[in-house]
């Protein structure tokens, strides 16, 4: 299936990560529309380099692991236009990719400004849920399933 997302959520319990991230962004992401297994979100991300990249993303749940994704690029013009949208729902975070075994995988760890400051979560994207891959000494207990750690529920 097109446009499908597998994904594990996990907390992290340690700062280890940081030194093994290849590169990081900052990331402010609004929610124009969620509610019950789905979401309509905008994204933008600000590169070290102070460039910024804008996207429009549908999530809904369809699996276990799996969801429907279905994520095209914006301007940066449309994202500001569409941020108010959002009202309150808003997130500020910044996102570190880290190398994952196997290495066809990476890690995205999450450090949350707001309104979650202080909270890290770690994510691994999967070929197929049943992706066997390797957890670094930095993750902690698996919240895949927990709704509170859907960013969309984390406002």
């Amino acid at each position: 299936m097109e446009n499908k997302e597998i994904e594990r959520k996990f907390l992290v319990v340690n700062d280890s990560f940081r030194s093994l991230a290849t590169t990081h962004y900052d990331i402010i992401q609004g929610y124009i529309s969620r509610e019950q297994g789905r979401s309509i979100r905008i994204r933008l991300r600000t590169e070290a380099d102070g460039s910024q990249k804008a996207f429009l993303t549908i999530k809904t749940r369809l699996e276990s692991f799996t969801r429907f994704e279905w994520e095209k690029p914006i301007s940066v013009e449309d994202f500001r236009a569409l941020l108010p949208l959002c009202g309150n729902r808003i997130i500020d975070k910044t996102r570190y990719i880290l190398p994952a075994e196997p290495a066809s995988l990476k890690w995205e760890i999450d450090e949350f400004r707001s309104p979650n400051a202080g909270l890290i979560m770690a994510e691994i994207e999967l070929p197929a849920e049943d992706t066997p891959f390797s957890r670094p000494t930095f993750i902690g207990e698996e919240v895949t399933h927990d709704p509170r750690y859907y960013n969309a529920n984390m406002l």
